[in-house]
């Protein structure tokens, strides 16, 4: 059952229209920048941090669904999608000629162990 009593106030699911989330994500990223800039000031060295951590985790709330999306284009560019295809056709031939070379040792295990299947050949005759 879908709740329709969210409260904006208390940090649970994000329903805010994008317009007031960009402008929250960029207060947050202004005064991160701040505080990386005071921390930069204090330092003697000018190696940054190997790792930073993010200064607060919030975990999605249990029952929480993705929003459903539809993927209403794609863009890729001409050249880099003919050269993707030649790429996946090259790689297709090495795996055509395993698949080749396991289904005729199928089928020779199979007419090794069962002798009375019936052999067919197709032959084509062109006339003179």
């Amino acid at each position: 059952m879908t709740q329709t009593d969210f409260a904006l106030a208390d940090g649970g699911p994000d329903d805010l229209p994008r317009t007031l989330r960009r402008e929250r994500e960029a207060r947050e990223r202004a005064k991160r920048e701040e505080e990386e800039r005071k921390l930069k000031g204090t330092r003697t060295h000018d190696f940054e941090p190997a790792v930073v951590a993010p200064s607060v985790y919030t975990p999605r709330p249990a029952g929480f669904e993705a929003t459903p999306a539809i993927v209403q284009r794609f863009d890729v560019p001409f050249f880099h999608l003919v050269g993707f295809f030649l790429k996946a056709t090259i790689a297709a031939i090495p795996a055509l000629v395993l698949l080749g070379v396991l289904l005729w040792f199928a089928g020779a295990a199979l007419k090794t162990a069962y002798p009375q299947l019936i052999h067919t050949e197709v032959v084509i005759r062109v006339p003179r």
